[in-house]
């Protein structure tokens, strides 16, 4: 299937389905997709091979960010959300931390009503200055597509050493300033079924939900084009299904199909 990168350093606003107006901030770069995780349903397709990592640099995140909240708060339409998103793991920047102080400074300056959000894969998180950083915005959203490494490995291919239990002790350590998220799907991938929404699935998952404690789920499915061809929705009735599960725990959840 066709998937496409962001082309600039701010992109958007876009009406997100979990965020409102948003506005995006891609600290990776423009021309290529530069992550840890290599998702079969990333909407900006394949790791890049071969590429040499490189990053946007602090100065021109600030100066373009300055410049778009301006002219959005001078037209009278403010974003809800500066998003932090783009082609690859947002956190993986050597000054994640730093434009993060910078990015809560001019919002404060120019846009205090808007939050800010981080959607990450979760890698990071153990690292201090990343925790710490992550703890400052409004929304940290963490990726957890499965309870079980072998799922993980097969939806997100993680890049380096990954494991589960590790992550969810890193979550807990947020003290419930958390977000999880997670997409749900099926299908097949190089011949083997993708699944996650069976009840062996949704039953650790759950567990591993309970013990985080987060403030709050998120739960998705395909809504736009894959770089693996044969995956498939899940229903917004199934979707509903599993966020009931979660209101059980007592942790809210929405649901975005």
């Amino acid at each position: 299937m066709a998937t496409s990168l962001f082309s600039d350093v701010i992109f958007g606003p876009v009406r997100s389905r979990r965020l409102g107006l948003s506005l995006g901030v891609n600290l990776l770069p423009t021309d290529n997709k530069l992550c840890n995780f290599n998702c079969i349903y990333c909407e900006c397709g394949w790791n890049s091979r071969g590429v040499k990592p490189a990053f946007n640099d602090r100065a021109t995140v600030n100066r373009l960010l300055r410049e778009k909240l301006t002219e959005m708060v001078r037209a009278g339409t403010p974003p809800d959300v500066i998003t932090f998103a783009g082609n690859g793991e947002p956190t993986i920047h050597p000054q994640f931390p730093e434009i993060i102080g910078d990015t809560i400074a001019l919002r404060d300056e120019i846009c205090p009503t808007a939050g800010i959000s981080v959607l990450t894969n979760g890698t990071m998180i153990c690292r201090d200055r990343v925790r710490e950083a992550l703890l400052r915005v409004d929304n940290n959203i963490v990726k957890l597509d499965s309870a079980f490494d072998e799922t993980v490995r097969l939806i997100d291919d993680p890049q380096g050493d990954y494991s589960v239990a590790r992550t969810v002790d890193c979550m807990k350590a947020f003290g419930g300033r958390i977000i999880i998220q997670t997409m749900f799907l099926r299908g097949m991938y190089k011949g083997r079924v993708v699944d996650n929404t069976t009840d062996r699935e949704v039953g650790a998952w759950l567990e591993a939900v309970r013990d985080v404690a987060p403030e709050k789920v998120m739960v998705y499915t395909i809504d736009r084009d894959t770089p693996a061809a044969e995956l498939e929705k899940v229903t917004l009735a199934e979707l509903e299904a599993i966020a009931d599960k979660v209101r059980e725990l007592g942790i809210e959840c929405s649901v975005a199909g």
